[in-house]
């Protein structure tokens, strides 16, 4: 009987190890699914910043090939060179300039801070920094079927969408449309390269923009 006792009592520990050892399987399985969900969300994100750089290299090199041809006489245009990182200055410099600032009404406020947060390239700035762009940005109109924004060419304004409706494009193929609480113009800022697409308006424009 105490045999039967020892082996039966043993099976038990063996069951509950058994239990144990699942429990622990089911729990990696568990972190391993939400690893490769956060590796996706990482690929995602990288792959939208790839789209961005990407371009912006290509015009980079196709920008040195040009220079290496040109005459010892002949100067490069300021910012002709095209580059995906900052660009690099003193930052003593900043210690003595005074940010303008534009008055607004708290609905342009609200609507401006709103759609910087929307945004995926600057959403993560501090509060503090987005209340000073909000305080710099300044109002500008645009008539029906006006050229905001020009592929190609260099730009150093950013702009948000209070009224109207805007048609963006790339290479001549309609990408999309954005209405009001939309930034646009961003990219061209952050990555110091030319503008990626073209934006019109559709009918009378009310922006805000910031230099």
């Amino acid at each position: 009987m105490g045999t039967l006792r020892d082996l039966q009592y043993a099976l038990q520990e063996k069951i509950e190890e058994l239990r144990q050892r699942d429990a622990l399987i089911d729990e990696l399985e568990l972190e391993l699914d939400q690893k490769d969900e956060l590796i996706q969300r990482l690929q995602n994100e990288l792959d939208k910043y790839r789209s961005v750089i990407r371009p912006a290299t290509a015009q980079q090199v196709q920008a040195q090939q040009q220079n290496l041809v040109l005459q010892p006489d002949q100067h490069r245009s300021k910012r002709q060179a095209i580059s995906a990182e900052p660009t690099a200055f003193d930052i003593s410099e900043l210690c003595h300039v005074t940010l303008p600032f534009y008055p607004k009404s708290p609905q342009s406020k609200e609507l401006i801070k709103d759609a910087i947060l929307d945004n995926d390239f600057m959403k993560n700035l501090e509060l503090s920094q987005i209340q000073e762009i909000v305080d710099c940005m300044y109002p500008v109109d645009y008539g029906k079927d006006a050229c905001i924004i020009k592929e190609g060419d260099v730009g150093s304004l950013v702009f948000v969408m209070e009224d109207g409706k805007v048609e963006v494009t790339k290479e001549g193929m309609k990408l999309c449309t954005m209405g009001p609480g939309k930034v646009f113009g961003e990219l061209a800022i952050l990555y110091n390269c030319t503008r990626t697409a073209t934006v019109k308006s559709e009918y009378k424009a009310i922006l805000t923009a910031v230099d």
